[in-house]
């Protein structure tokens, strides 16, 4: 009976000591308005959420997306398509496969490269990593939680109409949640905030003058962008860039993956690369979910009882009408 239970406590100690711990910035200030600079492609009127949550200080890393592979994929079957070759490229990626070690263990970072974020996912990649951690991770699943993949294929069935489910707590941010945490600041000019007509930085870095690219370090307003760098460099190295809400790389270093819809097809994907020559918030692109490009991501962490705002469930408009045609309702935001 005790040695049962030691060889219990002993496994929960090994789980526990390989679980993925995100650190989270939070972001204050609900019902803030929505900016009005006009950014690529004529939109403007991003920013706006109503409610309280928390973001990723940092893009998810390397080593936290080794430790999803090698619990979700122990046998480096790969039958969802989490892990791209291109990952094995020291520079620009940071993970190998090894086919012929130990069940659980076949997936290994590249020495020096575990505070790279993770990089040549595509966003089918980034919903299954926020599911695994909405559902508590170890043997969770992937295919439901904070998003519902259907078919058990690295492309869903139902790629272009998944949305966030209502009572999702980590996820991949929106639109809206990524430019606040990155854009946004509630401080006056009188405090040291933004301009009293605006408050948005044009840069992630609380700044409204062009960020310095260059190798990492401490100086003020500095990014790895427009080739500065020529590689990856570690989640938050530019130690005193950091946006009003305290998170560091969204500018810079790479694309991050949003939840949101950019048109029927493409997910929109902010904040620019190393190779980048812009890193303001004048930039939004769409990219395929199919994609596994430079692009890595950030999640967010939303309270229980929100609502999902409009532009993330826009592709599942039909189903809620048909839900308020029933006369189901909304729950209060909290």
């Amino acid at each position: 009976m005790r040695k049962s239970l030691a060889v219990l406590l002993l496994a929960a100690f090994v789980a526990d000591a390989r679980a993925v711990t995100i650190a989270w910035s939070p972001v204050g200030n609900p019902g803030n308005a929505a900016d009005t600079f006009v950014r690529q492609f004529g939109t403007s009127g991003y920013g706006a959420v109503g409610y309280a949550y928390n973001i990723g200080t940092n893009d998810v890393t390397t080593s936290q997306y080794v430790e999803f592979l090698n619990t979700k994929d122990p046998t480096g079957a790969n039958t969802l398509g989490l892990y791209n070759t291109d990952m094995s490229n020291a520079t620009l990626a940071e993970i190998n496969i090894n086919p012929t070690a130990n069940d659980g263990n076949k997936y290994s970072v590249i020495p020096g490269d575990e505070n790279f974020p993770v990089v040549h996912v595509t966003w089918f990649d980034a919903i299954r990593f926020a599911n695994w951690l909405n559902n508590g991770q170890g043997t969770h699943d992937t295919e439901s939680g904070a998003y519902i993949l259907q078919g058990g294929t690295p492309t869903p069935s139902n790629a272009n109409s998944i949305s966030r489910q209502v009572g999702a707590t980590v996820v991949l941010p929106s639109e809206n949640e990524w430019y606040k945490a990155a854009y946004y600041d509630p401080r006056t000019t009188a405090q040291g905030g933004p301009p009293s007509d605006s408050h948005y930085w044009q840069y992630p870095t609380s700044s409204n003058t062009n960020p310095t690219a260059s190798v990492p370090t401490g100086a003020i307003n500095s990014a790895n962008y427009n080739n500065a760098v020529g590689h990856l460099t570690d989640v938050g190295a530019y130690a005193q860039s950091v946006s009003p809400y305290g998170t560091y790389d969204q500018g810079g270093n790479v694309y991050q993956w949003t939840e949101t819809a950019f048109d029927a097809t493409l997910r929109v994907h902010l904040g620019g690369g190393l190779n980048s020559t812009g890193i303001s918030r004048f930039g939004r692109n769409g990219l395929p979910p199919t994609g596994e490009g430079f692009d890595g991501f950030r999640l967010a962490n939303i309270p229980t009882g929100y609502i999902p705002e409009p532009s993330s469930l826009a592709l599942a408009g039909l189903g809620f009408a048909a839900l308020a045609a029933l006369g189901w309702r909304k729950p209060r935001p909290v």
